[in-house]
């Protein structure tokens, strides 16, 4: 094998594994919505200005939710932390095209990141925090 594919290789399993840690995080967090009565509007909802997590709805207000998902002990900051001002923007933007998109443009709503750490060994999810109201 050439050292050019194994660089593809290595990079593709990188792949792999961040989506399945996201998809991981994204359950984890729905199961944590659900059990706390927020009712499931879409998921993965996508258009040309990004995507958007989950989007809920509780007590009458449209709820956009960030969901990050990291390994227990990683480098790179908490999940929390992972949501910069770009990311902030970019889910405003996208939420703004929902909303028209469904027609509900008067919808009183809120931005919220769900912050999930997963065990690296096992992929139990080992805390769901949720941030209300973090944007």
């Amino acid at each position: 094998m050439t050292d050019d594919r194994k660089g593809y290789l290595s990079a593709q399993n990188k792949r792999d594994s961040r989506k399945q840690t996201g998809e991981l995080g994204e359950n984890a967090a729905c199961g944590y919505l659900t059990e706390a009565q927020f009712s499931i509007v879409e998921r993965n909802w996508r258009c040309r200005s990004g995507e958007i997590d989950i989007i809920a709805e509780y007590e009458d207000r449209l709820i956009f939710i960030e969901v990050r998902a990291r390994r227990e002990g990683g480098r790179f900051g908490t999940a929390a932390e992972s949501v910069d001002y770009r990311k902030q923007q970019k889910v405003r933007n996208t939420a703004q095209v929902y909303l028209r998109s469904v027609g509900r443009l008067d919808a009183s709503l809120r931005f919220d990141v769900i912050a999930v750490t997963i065990d690296r060994i096992d992929d139990k999810i080992i805390t769901c925090k949720h941030y209300q109201g973090a944007f």
